[in-house]
């Protein structure tokens, strides 16, 4: 094979950069297989032994639904996709509506098909995932590793001709349907992992594991390790399967790999799984001390003698306590972390058993707790981000869901998961007709698990709230206005063909102009604005449209017609998804000067 000194030399420096090895003589063992890493895969999969196919529900007629609006530039996203041969025009029955969503690692556009009418009539493929636990049994004795991550991987699949036109999809531009496997088909994941145990159905459980679309190559010691590499990349190149270099990494002494450190020490739990616990900061008020018990005393019946242990810092939530963080409240809150993060009350997964997902959002963050039969398994929370602070009430506690799918993947993927959260409308999300963009985007990766969303009422929800509101995500950077029916009314991108919906919108103004015309109206709004103008209203300030706000909260006129017609707006509107009365109040409080 003719070699590119370029890309040689890239993944030489990559592969030292990741491994820190000091043989570079190492590394071109990859180099030899240029052809298996390219930047995009070439065009249509060739025809393998085995294609995906979908069964139907025995009497099942064919399903179509109207298409979503697209604007014009997709066209040529959508060409593009014809010219690799991915999909074709089609004339078929089926039809599930499309829409284009952006890439956020590399820019540009994802086509994402809307398969739940489809999927919610395809017989489930019930070929098994991998046990986690099983698949690390057979790494004894291995000290050198390498992990690979297929490009792109069900794009590399082609569909059986008879399946291809139940794939069809529907787009302002006409009907198509796909001839590879597509992202948000049910059976995908287990059919994926069928194939891939048939390419390396030889070096399975001798010095490959395979899970989905990432590949694990273990090796005793270097040499052992070329030629298990030699032998991973040929397989690869015969099947005419390609991996996506910047997410492989060789002649690793240690890497991380479906949730857990594996070396030549054996397998470790990756720190991850508690360091929202454990970097849990001092707490510096007393509802933080409060919020950290919570957590807590969840736990309380694995933690021995939990009362004994915290009474330093329930000392503090007393009435009329001077708040004294003493070296006594020091050592109960490292106690605690430490009683929380070690067994009994972490528990090691059994992936023959369901497993119970807590997610919670707050103004501060995310939380999210993995359960099993009442242990935890694993904690997880993060900081909201910048842009997510502006997101309706409803899509950060989805966030939260869509956050605990991404990083137990290989826990959840292929078992039976419960999701609790106490944002009561999520239970529906599953089945609504209409959705805006960015839940579309997820509503594609959740279609991949066997799941069911449960309402759990916030104050049972203890353990995901804690986590979602703990100190260290208090950080200013955090936007703290949350300007919920603005952003509805302004960003929400409603479908073309929703008349009915278009027909409300276009015969009532949008509660922001309504708000604008009552300030304009309203005495009380002309004599604060009198006083901007004589420099005696520091805390008010006019926007680019000239609405007033107070600090960072909308004002609202005394209009009691309009002042209702928000509330309602965030109770009752098809847009969002009540959240409980008191987060309610909270999240319009945040939002609306004078309002509540």
């Amino acid at each position: 094979d003719s070699k590119d000194p370029h890309t040689k030399s890239k993944h030489i420096e990559t592969a030292v950069n990741a491994t820190e090895l000091q043989e570079i003589k190492k590394i071109p063992v990859v180099c030899e297989f240029p052809d298996v890493f390219p930047e995009e895969p070439p065009g249509l999969p060739p025809d393998r032994d085995v294609e995906f196919s979908i069964e139907l529900v025995p009497g099942t007629a064919p399903v179509s639904k109207r298409p979503y609006g697209m604007a014009p530039d997709e066209l040529k996203e959508l060409k593009t996709r014809l010219d690799k041969g991915f999909i074709r025009p089609s004339s078929s029955p089926w039809g599930c509506p499309a829409l284009f969503v952006e890439k956020k690692d590399q820019g540009g556009k994802r086509l994402c098909v809307d398969y739940r009418p489809l999927n919610a009539v395809t017989v489930k493929n019930k070929y098994p995932l991998p046990h986690i636990d099983i698949l690390f049994d057979q790494l004894a004795g291995a000290r050198v590793f390498s992990k690979i991550d297929l490009r792109s991987g069900y794009y590399q699949i082609k569909i059986r001709e008879e399946d291809i036109p139940k794939t069809a999809f529907s787009t302002r531009y006409g009907l198509y349907e796909y001839l590879v496997m597509s992202f948000g088909l049910t059976n995908a994941p287990a059919f994926f992992m069928y194939m891939m145990n048939s390419v390396f159905m030889n070096e399975l459980d001798k010095f490959v594991v395979v899970f989905i679309d990432d590949i694990l190559i273990y090796s005793k010691n270097e040499e052992e390790h070329r030629e298990h590499l030699r032998i991973v990349l040929t397989r690869l190149r015969e099947h005419k399967l390609y991996a996506k270099f910047s997410k492989c990494a060789f002649w690793l002494k240690e890497v991380s790999f479906l949730g857990h450190i594996l070396s030549e020490k054996g397998v470790a739990v990756d720190p991850s799984k508690v360091e929202s616990v454990l970097n849990w900061k001092q707490p510096e008020s007393v509802t933080e001390i409060r919020s950290f018990l919570g957590l807590a005393g969840y736990y309380r019946r694995f933690i021995k003698d939990f009362s004994k242990t915290a009474k330093p810092m329930t000392s503090l939530t007393k009435k009329n306590a001077k708040y004294t963080w003493s070296p006594n409240c020091e050592e109960a809150f490292q106690s605690l972390k430490r009683s929380l993060t070690t067994a009994p009350v972490l528990a090691q997964p059994d992936v023959t058993k369901p497993f119970d997902v807590y997610c919670d959002a707050s103004g501060n963050g995310l939380g999210c707790v993995l359960m099993q039969e009442g242990r935890v398994v694993a904690y997880a929370s993060r900081q909201l981000r910048k842009h997510e602070a502006n997101y309706p009430t409803h899509d950060p506690e989805l966030a939260a869901v869509v956050h605990a799918l991404k990083i137990w993947r290989h826990y959840l993927l292929g078992n039976t998961c419960h999701i609790y959260t106490d944002h009561k409308s999520l239970k529906y999300i599953l089945t609504q007709p209409e959705l805006n963009m960015r839940r579309r985007r997820w509503l594609e990766l959740i279609k991949d698990y066997d799941l069911e969303i449960h309402y759990h009422p916030g104050k049972a929800n203890v353990v995901a709230d804690a986590l979602s509101r703990r100190a260290h995500c208090n950080v200013i950077e955090a936007q703290p206005t949350v300007r919920v029916l603005c952003c509805e009314i302004d960003e929400i991108e409603l479908p073309t063909e929703q008349l009915a919906e278009l027909y409300n919108l276009i015969i009532e103004p949008t509660i922001k102009e309504q708000i604008i015309t009552a300030q304009k109206q309203d005495k009380g709004m002309a004599f604060i604005r009198k006083g901007m103008d004589e420099k005696k209203r520091a805390c008010f300030t006019l926007d680019d449209q000239g609405v007033l706000w107070f600090k960072n909260r909308l004002v609202v006129p005394k209009d009691m017609e309009l002042r209702k017609r928000i509330l309602d707006e965030a109770h009752t509107s098809m847009f969002t998804m009540h959240p409980g009365g008191n987060k309610m109040y909270q999240d319009s409080k945040r939002s609306f000067g004078g309002l509540v």
